[in-house]
């Protein structure tokens, strides 16, 4: 179960940073990127719920840091349940 654990904690952390990345290369690179359009087609679908509820506040876009903490929550829950089967 610990396995099971440890791999949930590395997924949601590689997660987290390519939504960092994401975050980081829309600031560089142009929305028809390769790299961006790969990038978008794995973060956009998550992103847009969110953007619907929070709107960018003076151009500043807070969905990414908003699932950023969701996927914190999503992993921590989840990590706490497999732990109760497990003790």
């Amino acid at each position: 179960m610990i396995i099971v654990i440890s791999f949930i904690q590395v997924i949601s952390k590689c997660f987290i940073w390519v939504v960092v990345v994401n975050s980081l290369l829309s600031y560089f690179l142009q929305p028809f990127h390769p790299i961006r359009e790969a990038l978008d087609k794995v973060i956009e679908p998550l992103l847009r719920p969110i953007r619907k509820v929070i709107k960018p506040v003076n151009g500043i876009d807070f969905s990414p840091l908003v699932l950023i903490l969701l996927v914190y929550l999503v992993e921590f829950l989840f990590t706490q349940l497999l732990l109760v089967f497990v003790l």
